[in-house]
């Protein structure tokens, strides 16, 4: 068996509260852990959002009811919020900036809003933007005017991530991560998947870009699966909404390309454990790691998986490394294929703050 520390999934979508039927807080947290996750952080755009007091109580009090591995919440910057963000900050992971269009109402489109979260936010706590194209390279000019930290959300195109490797290069302050799906899969797929199931912000991007991702990665950061489920019946419907299941299938995609070569072990542990543990500044878990088969090779079903999506835009695809076993804090709560974990047994997480263990 291989053994890796727990993995921290920094982007995740619960859809809870406002659309569980997509996802709820157990469904979601058991995916996690059948992929291995032993810390989700969840972003803001649910309904209602979590954007004041009212909407993050909603998602604390359902997130401690079900969650049954660790878990954080971001709060959502909005066009007249940043006032009273900072009276939050502390209750949270960060604050999320959508600044493209996307699943759900927060999107900000007036620079000026995105200027006083830089200088209201708290300079110690992240800021995490869904940027994409010329809103990368703002948020860089940003990250270097105001001299903080910015995490840049599922970077998918090779223009983004020359930006981002040159702003490195000159010692800018600028992270990010890049979800499987769009190391994976391009536009080459989109015939296959079908318009409604391919639908994903950022899009698929083409070849051209996947290699690109693949040949820079030293300048990503993080590995995060951006999960955004929806129901089979919405992804082939009239108007499908953008987003791909992806808890469950990470880990052995990831696996399959060490396989290959094209990345290492010590590469997944950096940027699915280490690195985002380190830039959300988050407290380590006590006695927590899983155990892999590396050799099992197996075929992802989505109608197998616990997310309540039940497909997958990977259907089909043969893949090697299953997660046999899931050790929180001391205690199994994964073995064989089944969770034993139980709801509301997950602990929240802060930035820069010791969760109670």
């Amino acid at each position: 068996m291989l053994k890796l520390p727990g993995l921290i999934d920094v982007h995740v979508h619960m859809r809870e509260p406002g659309a569980a039927h997509k996802e709820d807080w157990d469904t979601g947290t058991q995916a996690a852990l059948a992929g291995g996750a032993t810390t989700v952080l969840a972003m803001p755009n649910t309904n209602p959002p979590v954007t004041d007091k009212a909407g993050l109580k909603l998602a604390q009090t359902a997130a401690s009811e079900k969650a049954r591995c660790d878990w954080g919440l971001y709060l959502g910057a909005g066009a007249d919020n940043a006032g009273s963000t900072v009276d939050l900050a502390k209750e949270v992971v960060g604050l999320k900036m959508y600044l493209n269009q996307t699943y759900g109402p927060l999107r900000l489109d007036d620079m000026r809003h995105w200027m006083t979260h830089f200088e209201t936010w708290p300079a110690d706590l992240p800021i995490v933007a869904h940027a994409e194209g010329h809103t990368v390279a703002a948020m860089v000019l940003l990250a270097e005017l105001f001299n903080r930290p910015v995490h840049i959300a599922h970077l998918a195109k090779a223009d983004e991530l020359a930006i981002i490797r040159k702003a490195k290069e000159r010692g800018i302050p600028v992270t990010c991560e890049v979800a499987p799906h769009h190391l994976f899969l391009n536009t080459d797929f989109l015939e296959k998947l079908g318009p409604g199931p391919g639908e994903v912000r950022p899009r698929l991007a083409s070849p051209a870009d996947n290699a690109f991702l693949w040949e820079n990665l030293e300048f990503i950061d993080c590995f995060a699966t951006d999960h955004a489920p929806h129901t089979v019946a919405e992804k082939r419907g009239e108007n499908p909404p953008p987003g791909f299941p992806g808890l469950e299938t990470a880990l052995p995609l990831l696996l399959t390309a060490v396989r290959e070569e094209k990345l290492t072990v010590d590469d997944i542990s950096l940027r699915y454990h280490t690195n985002p543990e380190k830039l959300f500044n988050l407290p380590s878990q006590p006695e927590t790691w899983i155990e892999v088969d590396e050799n099992a090779e197996w075929t992802i079903r989505g109608a197998e998986q616990f997310t309540k999506a039940q497909w997958t835009p990977f259907e089909g695809w043969r893949v090697t490394g299953k997660v046999e076993r899931v050790v929180l804090r001391g205690e199994t709560v994964f073995r064989e294929g089944k969770i034993l974990a139980a709801p509301g047994s997950g602990v929240p997480v802060k930035s820069g703050e010791s969760a109670l263990r």
